[in-house]
């Protein structure tokens, strides 16, 4: 049995900063690695957790348009904050971004993240019918 998986690589998003490719698709299952809040542009980091999120969220939007998926059927995401005390800005960006029902969600305290970024989002998103 063979095993096939497509590699996603664009400049609609950061470029790895590690031994990790952007996103892998296999049988119709995106999996996008995590994202934090650099400017594809600039290659710059974005200050402020705010500020970040909306960076995370373009570029996420950076990689689904590069693969002619939407957001309509992402199935979870994980997200990594270094203050869980931001978790209520998680929550105001998800409302603003997603529309119900909601993806599946987990949210973790770490305390140190690429970059000195303050949170990264990975996601799955299955192939749309």
């Amino acid at each position: 049995m063979s095993f096939s998986k497509n590699i996603i690589q664009t400049e609609k998003a950061p470029a790895a900063v590690g031994t990790y490719s952007q996103g892998v698709e296999h049988n119709g299952v995106y999996y996008f690695s995590g994202q934090i809040g650099i400017d594809p542009a600039t290659s710059k980091l974005q200050e402020g957790f705010e500020a970040q999120m909306d960076q995370i969220l373009k570029n996420i939007d950076g990689l689904l348009e590069s693969c002619n998926i939407t957001r309509s059927h992402i199935l979870k995401t994980s997200i990594f904050v270094t203050d869980l005390e931001k978790f209520n800005l998680v929550n105001d960006a998800y409302i603003k971004y997603f529309e119900e029902p909601y993806p599946a969600r987990s949210c973790v305290e770490v305390p140190n993240l690429p970059k000195g970024s303050v949170l990264e989002l990975s996601l799955i998103h299955i192939s749309e019918p």
